[in-house]
């Protein structure tokens, strides 16, 4: 109990970390001084002291909902290996688990939002689930990869091997799936204020205080749980000590930081009817990496 409460505490106080090492990367980019990394951490405290302000017509869900989608990601930060440190809610068939968890964290994001009864947020939230399902398949046929290498059905076991064939189709498919889940250009701004172009932020704008700070924080807990996954499905951190594995996952995630700030830079948000062609291309590339590990383990006798 006490590992797993150390666990959620590091991931709960680190996470808000990654979007302002991101806005950090964007801000040079431009030659900008930009916000400062620990932006967030102030916006959150600022947050938490704010009153709750409901619309008349709202249900509990509203405020219910994003209580309920942090859990769920706090949850899934749970079920992820840290390099040699096992899951400390490892079982058979956890990574079933991680997938539905991430699905009902987006639900309840979603209801929360639908709650309101403005078809604007309800444009959002149709948006937001129609590009989820494209994202979902992405990262469905990656943890079938990684079963398949490793013979495992448990994250844990998933990702302990040393990265084999295909890693590089699932890294570059895993960080679509990255961007696409995090709402991150090309798919999304998470800074954008055009109501044409808003999917997730327009979301959450008839939310205030602590409800809030709990849709941004469980945000930046989605950001870390893609960036282990990431890093972990390419590198083989399993094999080093506990110290030097902490690092170099440290360092790792720091690059992929760095990696989504300079696309953010470099690319402008696609179209709304390139981003599903954009999607299929991470499913395709899931599926290609599933294809090389498959004939890795099992050479066609034909052939």
């Amino acid at each position: 109990m006490a590992f797993a409460a150390l666990r959620i505490g590091a991931a709960v106080v680190v996470s808000p970390l990654v979007p302002g090492l991101i806005n950090k990367v964007k801000a040079s980019v431009a030659g900008r001084k930009g916000p400062p990394v620990l932006q967030l951490y102030f916006d959150l405290a600022r947050l938490w002291r704010k009153e709750t302000v409901l619309s008349m017509v709202v249900s509990p869900w509203h405020v219910a909902g994003p209580a309920v989608a942090w859990t769920a990601l706090a949850l899934a930060a749970l079920l992820l290996p840290a390099g040699p440190s096992p899951s400390p809610l490892a079982f058979r068939g956890d990574a079933l688990l991680f997938v539905y968890l991430l699905a009902l964290a987006r639900f309840a994001v979603a209801g929360a939002a639908l709650d309101t009864g403005s078809s604007f947020e309800g444009m959002g939230a149709a948006r937001e689930v129609s590009y989820a399902v494209l994202a979902e398949a992405a990262i469905v046929i990656a943890i079938l990869a990684l079963s398949l290498k490793s013979g495992s059905v448990s994250l844990t076991g998933m990702l302990q091997p040393a990265a084999g064939a295909g890693a590089l189709l699932l890294a570059l498919g895993l960080f679509s799936a990255l961007l696409a889940e995090n709402c991150r250009v090309p798919f999304d701004d998470p800074d954008t204020h055009l109501e044409l172009t808003m999917i997730h932020e327009v979301m959450v704008l008839d939310h205030s205080g602590p409800p809030l700070a709990a849709v941004l924080h469980g945000a930046s807990l989605k950001l870390l749980v893609f960036s282990v996954l990431l890093v972990q499905t390419v590198l083989p951190l399993s094999a080093l000590p506990p110290l030097a594995a902490a690092v170099a996952l440290a360092a790792s995630i720091l690059l992929v930081a760095i990696c989504v700030g300079l696309v953010e830079s470099l690319l402008a948000r696609a179209a709304f009817r390139r981003v599903p062609l954009l999607l299929t291309t991470s499913i395709l590339l899931c599926l290609f990496a599933l294809l090389v590990i498959w004939k890795g383990r099992a050479p066609w006798p034909i052939l």
